[in-house]
């Protein structure tokens, strides 16, 4: 199945000032994040970003909250973004079948996160390089996980050209130079 930009949304979950720095090859993870994030706005896809107990484990990272313009975190405190009705509610009132994943941690709020939202009929894709969990084990272990439930991964760079979808895009200039 190809993903296309109209019915997609991408969703940015919980890499905040307290978590982040646990993470394992956490500068890969960041830098891939922000190219995702940079490549979905380029692209004009709209992005949700939330924070797992703000109060607990901070705020989002400087670095993600500059790269979103209009930056409103949604907090949360179930693991899953569908736990809270007013987040779910966010996916389904959008129409976008597709959901973009990129965040922390990959066996915990993410796993949980996709698993939801494929119950929910829904589209989740994990972006293997922009998401992290403390150790490479636990990340291993989600992957595994994702591919005996169905949910679909890929890389920053794939989708970003997946969802440019040609050279011919006015986008792709833009994209091409992110992905560098």
């Amino acid at each position: 199945m190809k993903i296309s930009k109209q019915g997609t949304i991408g969703l940015v979950i919980d890499i905040q000032d307290k978590i982040y720095p646990a993470m394992d090859a956490k500068e890969a993870f960041l830098k891939k994040s922000l190219m995702l994030i940079q490549g979905l706005q380029i692209l004009n896809i709209p992005i949700i970003t939330t924070q797992q107990y703000t109060k607990g484990l901070g705020e989002t990272l400087a670095e993600i909250k500059n790269a979103i313009p209009e930056f409103s975190p949604l907090d949360k405190r179930d693991f899953s973004c569908c736990g809270d009705a007013s987040v779910a509610e966010i996916f389904l009132s959008a129409g976008k079948k597709n959901i973009i994943i990129c965040g922390v941690e990959s066996h915990v709020c993410v796993q949980q996160t996709a698993l939801d939202l494929k119950a929910a009929d829904l589209n989740p894709i994990i972006i293997v390089d922009a998401v992290a969990s403390r150790y490479e084990s636990d990340k291993q272990l989600a992957m595994e996980r994702f591919r005996y439930e169905g949910v679909m991964m890929a890389s920053a760079e794939s989708i970003l050209f997946e969802l440019t979808g040609s050279s011919l895009a006015p986008e792709f200039k833009d994209i091409s130079k992110l992905v560098r």
